[in-house]
């Protein structure tokens, strides 16, 4: 996989990986070529729905949630858990800010539950 933490590098990168123009990409995604050029250049009007992000995902076999929340999203299945959580969110967010040793232990004990 592709080590890039930009959204429209990321893309890019996995459709010249893949072979396709950004008009043959663009097709089989239902949009017009030059929105996918501007997801591209990280200069979209508006962002992705998330529909549009598993396609890109599909078609350039990328992990689809990692590429949603690459591109600023939350996948829908894990809203309801944000929201049930919505009061403690701000805390976690600012201790994993604050002291990356943290956050760096959270995500080590997701990945070893995983």
């Amino acid at each position: 996989m592709i080590e890039i933490t930009d959204f429209g590098m990321l893309i890019k990168e996995a459709r010249k990986q893949k072979g396709y123009t950004q008009r043959q990409l663009a097709k089989k995604l239902g949009i017009d070529f030059t929105y996918l050029s501007k997801l591209e250049n990280s200069r979209p009007d508006y962002a992705p729905k998330e529909e549009l992000i598993r396609k890109l995902a599909e078609y350039l076999n990328l992990d689809e949630e990692e590429l949603i929340f690459l591109a600023g999203r939350i996948p829908s299945q894990d809203e309801d858990l944000i929201k049930q959580h919505y009061q403690n969110m701000p805390l976690l967010f600012r201790r994993m800010r604050e002291n990356p040793e943290f956050a760096a232990k959270i995500f080590q004990q997701a990945q070893q539950d995983s």
